[in-house]
């Protein structure tokens, strides 16, 4: 029953799991205030970046909106008097961009829709209660047994999705929860085939899936509906924390903060391991598994929104599976986002950074390891373990999970081809997303360290050496031109050979030998000895050696009283 005949709105095939920072690149005072100008980027594409322009007032009331987070945001103190002077401002852009930064690198603020409307207002300028509420309305009309008894507003972290509380007029005691969704960007099934593995969701039987009450799609969006659980999810149990209450308000600063006992993170990890092989067996892609997607019912966990992948909703982990190129396959972002989970059941609290490699006290070395084996730099670098292998180590093979409940899930043949195909479109997706910030790491890389001082000195060091060797090499090449021509280039030309001098008559004083013979155009002082000249004689000899002709030589005459022909 589709609940919708046309959609409301174009579909936009946004990402909002994707990160966006922001620059104050400059400031502007007006008469009696002073806009800021942020230049917004989503992920590393400068391409997909564009200006907004926010006044202090702006920053404040977006600050206002997020203390129900109960987190200390840095932002900076307001000023009555002299907030126009200019050192003033400068100082309060650097607090600004600092708050920006905060907020943009917090995992849960940054995909607010308080924060995403604050950057991207062309975007997220939508009122997403509104039209979740009016579809609602319209299927409704045409299913009469159905009424909404309470919105349940911000209740989850995802901008386009929405929840109520609804009750069946057949069964008035009995509360449900409605979601509504809008389609997502990995939404690769045809509207037929989604219509299809969607009606499937209520015949899904297995002991750790909440089972699905009814389900629905439009051209645009899906309706599903599910009993209403008072006690909430897994990550309210660990948190202390109310099922109804604000995203931002349950999860950012939680009072209350305790891990799991052993045994129960023993059981529950099985439990969802256990899950997870059966939809990987049916070729079902999940990808959504995280503490606030399982519940917590007599001791058994069951996951929740199985349907997110039919509808090509990102995953929660996606700002982090996205870093590693390891992660690209459906079942290793499970893998990846079991390895969160069962840190929070650990220690009461999701990681500060990921990768981690330093663990605080666990209830067992055998949690340590598979955290090492899942969440370490080595893992995410090489490759994490298959549900399979999970299922094999210590900390789960000996735990007896007793449930009679049949296991049932029959996907027809063809649908089955199609779930495999948008699952490779969703990994192909991934996969050339996580090439592009490879590619952009490495170029920051290159550039940050051509750009360092200390690569800058090392260049300089390296210019003046290559100068001092090049200094070198010139004043040798001279040299060695200098001296050929000064004692064989300038020799006089070769002559008849003569007979043996005869031995000097005693007495005789000996005859000096002749002097050299001189080349065209160069006079006596310009073969004086390269020390006793100056600056110019030296340059008019260079100039000289290098015009040298040795067809322009003149014959020497001689007095070789050895030669009577001469």
């Amino acid at each position: 029953m589709a609940f919708l005949g046309k959609p409301c709105s174009a579909k936009v095939a946004l990402d909002d799991t994707m990160p966006l920072t922001a620059v104050i690149e400059a400031s502007q005072k007006l008469q009696s205030h002073t806009e800021y100008i942020i230049r917004v980027q989503r992920g590393v594409s400068p391409e997909n970046s564009w200006q907004v322009i926010r006044r202090y007032s702006d920053f404040d009331m977006l600050n206002n909106s997020l203390l129900i987070s109960g987190i200390n945001l840095p932002l900076p103190p307001k000023k009555l008097i002299g907030n126009m002077d200019r050192e003033f401002i400068a100082e309060r852009q650097k607090g600004l961009q600092a708050y920006l930064n905060f907020i943009t690198s917090h995992h849960i603020l940054s995909n607010s829709e308080l924060v995403k409307k604050f950057l991207d207002t062309n975007n997220y300028s939508v009122n997403y209660s509104e039209i979740a509420l009016q579809q609602v309305s319209m299927f409704f009309r045409s299913d009469p047994k159905w009424e909404v008894t309470e919105p349940l507003k911000d209740m989850g972290w995802r901008i386009r999705k929405r929840y109520f509380l609804v009750k069946n007029k057949e069964q008035p005691k009995e509360r449900q929860i409605l979601s509504w969704a809008d389609l997502g960007p990995d939404k690769f099934l045809s509207d037929k085939d989604l219509q299809s593995a969607v009606k499937l969701l209520p015949a899904v039987s297995n002991p750790y899936i909440f089972p699905v009450m009814f389900a629905t799609t439009s051209e645009s969006s899906a309706l599903v509906i599910r009993v209403f659980s008072e006690k909430g999810t897994l990550r309210d149990h660990i948190y202390k924390v109310k099922p109804k209450e604000p995203f931002l308000k349950k999860y950012c600063n939680p009072k209350k903060i305790q891990g799991l006992e052993l045994q129960q993170i023993r059981t529950y990890g099985r439990q969802i391991l256990e899950v997870l092989k059966f939809l990987h067996d049916k070729g079902f892609p999940f990808g959504h598994l995280h503490a606030s997607n399982v519940l917590v019912e007599d001791d058994t966990c069951k996951l929740l929104d199985i349907e997110n992948s039919l509808l090509g909703l990102p995953s929660f982990y996606r700002k982090y599976i996205t870093q590693f190129r390891k992660i690209s396959t459906m079942e290793s972002v499970d893998v990846y986002s079991f390895g969160h989970l069962l840190y929070e059941m650990t220690y009461g609290r999701p990681p500060d950074t990921v990768p981690v490699d330093h663990y605080p006290p666990a209830p067992s070395l055998s949690v340590v390891s598979v955290l090492q084996s899942i969440l370490s730099t080595e893992a995410c670098k090489t490759g994490m373990p298959t549900v399979s292998q999970l299922l094999q180590t210590p900390l789960f093979s000996d735990m007896l999970l007793f449930n009679s409940e049949k296991l049932q899930f029959k996907i027809p043949a063809k649908l089955k081809d199609a779930l495999k195909t948008a699952k490779e479109c969703m990994e192909r997706r991934l996969q050339e997303e996580q090439k592009a910030i490879y590619q952009h790491r490495r170029l920051t890389r290159a550039q940050s360290h051509h750009g360092s001082e200390e690569e800058k000195k090392r260049r300089k060091i390296l210019a003046r050496k290559k100068s001092r060797q090049s200094a070198y090499e010139n004043e040798e090449d001279f040299s060695s031109k200098y001296n050929n021509n000064s004692g064989s280039g300038a020799s006089s030309p070769p002559t008849s050979p003569s007979s043996p001098t005869p031995p000097p008559t005693t007495g005789a004083p000996p005859v000096p030998p002749p002097p050299p013979p001189v080349a065209a155009g160069i006079t006596e002082h310009t073969a004086a000895p390269p020390a006793a000249m100056n600056g110019v004689g030296r340059g008019a000899l260079l100039s000289s050696i290098q015009s040298f002709s040795r067809g322009q030589l003149k014959k020497a005459e001689t007095n070789d009283r050895s030669n009577p022909k001469i």
